[in-house]
């Protein structure tokens, strides 16, 4: 016999939450989503009206998948789970309306002649990781292999000016924008309310409830709090500023992620398709939502251009900003509390780290005895616990 459909309210709509809401309504539960964004369209801050009502920050990440280079801050245990959700997407993604890209060609560290010093004092940290027991015994991939010019080129005909590189095998990039519309087309039986914020959630044994900005309570069967950088005071989470800048650049010629490492910051580049290029810094510790400044904004393309020449005639698109939620220890939280699920703290790895969490949270949930495969459909609770 199959366990009863659950009502349940999910408060963010994100990555997570429409990750949460596309399984769970794929199980035939009654799910309900409530977010403050005014619609499940991305609205780049560069063409946002006023007042500035702030979409999902999964639009606005570039979407990088690599478990490897995020060593560089990040402890094993989040690598694990960046290869785990790199087995995990294709699944879901053939699931979806459109089946979003996915690329897994690995990807580039670049330094220029002058930065090896800084390069250098990255990859030491990527050793110290790769070389730890935790590391060994989650039988995890190996790190670096460096490029020759030669080999660069035949890699990255594109990429000209860096005098040092290094590939990342294994790593790759998704679709952020057309995953993100994906899992809301998808889940047609979800119940979204947008422009209706949580101010807090409350859960218990028997339920869990909403409580609205607007006074409402809502009661649920269970409910779960994704609302990342919003999720404060119940967590201690902070914003995590990230500046991207599209660029239209027809044949630009790049095909995997490349990240220019730099004394001041890192910059990344990530194809999105044959004629568009996302350009971005890591991290800016910086809760400041206001539009992306003209000194970002230099230095972000300057460096871009320095790797990838053919970038000089690229049209400037859009502009965005967004936070990414940040606990003190930097690393992703589930936690249960009743029928209280919340999942917070996925910093600058919410693309590498969701279907991870997702898979794990719900494998441990109380009120769940089954759990969801890959794909979305019904597996013993046992089972997909022992994967997570």
């Amino acid at each position: 016999m199959s366990p009863p459909a659950l009502s349940i309210g999910i408060a963010g709509a994100g990555l997570l939450g429409r990750l949460l809401a596309w399984q769970l309504s794929r199980r035939g539960h009654q799910v309900s989503v409530f977010d403050s964004a005014a619609g499940p369209q991305p609205v780049a801050r560069s063409q946002a009206g006023d007042p500035y009502v702030p979409t999902a920050a999964g639009f606005t990440a570039a979407g990088m998948l690599s478990p490897l280079s995020e060593l560089d801050n990040a402890e094993p245990a989040v690598a694990h789970m960046g290869f785990r959700s790199l087995a995990l997407w294709p699944g879901i993604l053939a699931a979806l309306p459109g089946a979003p890209e996915l690329v897994v060609r690995g990807s580039l560290l670049l330094a220029h002649r002058a930065d090896l010093g800084t390069a250098r004092r990255m990859l030491d940290r990527l050793h110290v990781a790769t070389a730890t027991p935790e590391w060994r015994h989650l039988q995890l991939p190996a790190g670096e292999q460096p490029l020759s010019p030669a080999e660069l080129r035949t890699l990255e005909p594109a990429i000209q000016g860096p005098a040092h590189a290094w590939l990342l095998p294994g790593e790759g990039h998704i679709d952020t924008v057309a995953t993100m519309i994906a899992l809301h087309a998808g889940a047609s039986g979800v119940d979204w309310h947008w422009g209706v914020p949580v101010r807090a959630l409350q859960g218990g044994d028997a339920g869990g409830t909403l409580l609205l900005a607007d006074g409402r309570a809502l009661a649920f069967d269970a409910v779960v709090d994704v609302r990342g950088a919003g999720a404060r005071p119940e967590l201690p989470v902070r914003g995590v500023r990230g500046e991207v800048v599209w660029l239209d650049c027809p044949g630009h010629g790049l095909t995997r992620p490349a990240r220019l490492l730099h004394p001041r910051h890192f910059v990344y580049m990530v194809p999105r398709s044959s004629r568009d290029v996302v350009v971005g810094a890591s991290e800016i510790e910086s809760e400041d939502r206001s539009p992306v400044s003209l000194r970002t904004a230099v230095e972000l393309m300057a460096a871009a251009h320095s790797v990838l020449p053919g970038l000089a005639e690229a049209r400037i698109l859009k502009l965005d900003v967004n936070l990414r939620p940040a606990l003190p220890d930097n690393n992703p939280l589930i936690e249960h509390a009743g029928r209280l699920l919340r999942i917070n703290g996925l910093f600058r790895h919410g693309w590498l780290l969701a279907p991870a969490l997702v898979e794990r949270a719900l494998a441990e949930a109380p009120w769940l005895d089954t759990a969801l495969a890959s794909d979305g459909r019904p597996s013993r609770h046992g089972a997909a616990k022992a994967q997570a």
